[in-house]
This record gives C-alpha cells, structure tokens and sequence, in this order.
C-alpha cells in the first residue's frame, strides 16, 4: 500500500528542534552554564505552554466544559502560539474527530490502535488524511469566537513573537540571549511538544480502565504529571464534558485546579462536572464485568456470576435511593424548605450505600 506524502515541514521541524535540544543544549550547559533565571523562564514558558493547550484548546474550546473571560481566552491564545501545535480552531477540529470516533484507524487522526509512534507523531508527519484538514465544519461555534479566529488568522507571526520574540528579548534583558533561547525557547518546546503528545500515544496504552473499556484510553496518575492533569484519561474519555479529568482531591490535576482558581476571580465559569451518580454507576459496571471475566473459568460460575449481579442489582438500588433523596435535599435547600426529616433520611441511605458498597467491594475482591 503506497504512503501517503510526506509532511517535510513537520518532518523538518520536529527533527531539528528534537536533535539541537539533545546536542546543543547540554553543550551549552557544560561549557557556558545556565543562570538560575533561565530555568525559572523554562518552567513558567513550559507551564503556560501547556496549560494553554490543556486548559484552552483542551477543556476550554474543544470540548466546552467551562467559560472563560476574553482576557483568559486572549492569554490561551497566545500560550497555544507558545506550545507550537497548530491554531485552536484546527487543534479542536482535529481533537473533536478523534473522540467521535476514537480507535477508528480509518477516522480517528491519532488512533492508538495504529501504535506508539503513529498515535504519538507519526500521524503529523505524512498527509493521513489531508482531505479534512481545512474542514473546520465541526468547529463552526468557535467560528463565532473572534480571538480563536484572530488567533488562527495570524498564527505564524504569533509563534515566532512568543517563541523567538519572547525569549530574544528575555535573554537581552539578562544578558544571555543564545542561554534563554535554548531554554526557555527550544528545551522547553520539546519537552511539552512530547509530554502532550503522551495524551495521544501514552495515555492509551498504559494504566488502568476504571470507567469503561469500550475504548483504548487510560488513567495513570503518572502521565498526569507529565501532562499538567491529563493523565486521568480514561475518565475523560467517558466523561468529556466534565471540565475536570482528575475528579479526587488527591489527583494531580493543575488545569482544573487554574479553571477553579480563576472562577474565584470571576474569570471562569460555568465549570460542567458529571453528576457523581453516573460517575458511581460506570465504576460499579465495569468492576462487574471485571469480576465476571475473572470467574468466568470457575466450575461454579454460573452461581457466582448470578450470585454477583444479584449483589451488583442491589448496590445500584441503594445508589439511586441515595441521589435521588440528594437531589431531593438539595433542591430543598435551594428553595429554603430543607427539614431535619429529609436530611435525615439522606444521612440514613448514604450509610446504607456505604455498607452495601463496602460488602460489594469484598465480594469482588474474594475473586480477584
């Protein structure tokens, strides 16, 4: 089967910036040194990089989860000029075909089925699918938005100010133009044009499938660090239009926790979050077929799995009982009629929950 043609600025690109950061940054580094100021440049770039692609072009315009103030989406859309991938109208194109049709080899412009390297960067260095690559059809609402389409309109002279301009300047004012462009400039762009590529490539073959199997997509809290909160992929990849990926206190989600952090200063609003009962019902499904799958080779099976899904059956009983008397509570609050009888009641089928999940969990956990 012939290949399709060659993308030689993309090959070019990657090739360059990839080999001069391995070459000449520690070269410089050995024989000239690096200022404590350069490294700080490299991290805040490396974080308003990212966090433009993760918070902005991400959550923000490709999937709509929250809304952001014109001085927030002004900042994005210079940060997404500073990470180098494309404009936000032709990221989010691409991004919203992939979750329509993710792990469709055909469709799908990374798909993870086609491996590492094709999901990785593979599908930017030949024209896979050049026949849509100006059909912007999907994104016909952030045509409305005007700095998005600002944005696409001067993308070019916009990367080279933020990734030439901004360190050129930085390094005049220290004094060391070549240390500041190689850091904050170069090592920086590669670094996050990788660790955001590991969303595509990484975060679909490695963790686990708490949610749902239907697709490649997993959650590790790892690739979460290196991805400024993405990691938790397997729950976005259910759940897109929740505006956080890390859902717990405990997970490392930088993005969600910027999106919360400008909602305190008005700047954000709007946040979607999936009703905790639907997040409860997927987790509970797929620990079920879990189960199922592992005592499918038993000589009783049929009794345990029956045995399973009688215990699974009244779990989900007690979970609806429980939110629904919630949404119940809270819409008594909202109109100022909550009485002690109802939170009572509440009180009573979250502990009747708790206890049935509890015995739920050691049930499975006898066969794992």
């Amino acid at each position: 089967m012939k290949k399709p043609p060659i993308i030689w600025m993309n090959v070019s690109l990657f090739t360059i910036t990839f080999t001069c950061a391995v070459l000449l940054v520690p070269w410089y580094g050995i024989v000239y040194g690096f200022e404590a100021i350069e490294w700080i440049a490299f991290v805040v770039f490396a974080f308003a990089s990212g966090l433009s692609i993760t918070g902005g072009y991400h959550r923000l315009w490709s999937h709509r989860t929250y809304k952001a103030h014109a001085s927030v989406r002004f900042l994005y859309a210079l940060g997404g000029a500073l990470a180098l991938q494309n404009s936000a109208l032709h990221w989010s194109s691409d991004h919203r075909v992939h979750h329509k049709h993710v792990d469709n080899n055909d469709k799908d412009p990374y798909s993870a089925k086609m491996g590492f390297w094709y999901s990785h960067i593979g599908w930017m260095l030949r024209e896979y699918q050049s026949q849509r690559y100006h059909d912007y059809k999907n994104v016909r609402d952030l045509q409305n938005d005007k700095i998005v389409m600002w944005q696409h309109k001067y993308y070019l002279p916009l990367l080279i100010i933020m990734n030439f301009g901004l360190p050129i300047l930085l390094g005049w004012l220290n004094g060391d133009i070549l240390g500041m462009l190689l850091l904050a400039g170069l090592l920086r762009l590669v670094v996050v044009h990788h660790c955001t590529f590991f969303i595509n490539s990484l975060a679909h073959i490695w963790g686990s499938q708490p949610y749902t199997d239907k697709n490649t997509a997993r959650d590790n809290g790892f690739i979460a660090l290196l991805t400024y909160g993405e990691g938790y992929h397997n729950y976005h990849h259910i759940f897109e239009n929740d505006y956080r990926n890390g859902i717990h206190w405990w997970q490392y989600d930088p993005t969600k926790w910027l999106i919360d952090g400008l909602a305190l200063v008005g700047l954000t609003n709007s946040r979607r979050v999936v009703p905790q009962e639907r997040i409860e019902s997927a987790r509970l499904q797929m620990q079920l077929k879990r189960t199922q799958n592992k005592v499918a080779h038993l000589p009783n099976s049929e009794e345990i799995i029956e045995k399973l899904q009688a215990e699974y059956e009244m779990l989900k009983s007690h979970l609806a009982e429980y939110y629904d008397a919630k949404k119940a509570l809270l819409e008594a609050k909202r109109k100022q009629l909550a009485d002690r009888d109802l939170m009572a009641e509440v009180k009573e089928l979250k502990l009747r929950f708790k206890q049935q999940k509890k015995s739920w969990h050691s049930l499975t956990a006898s066969f794992s």
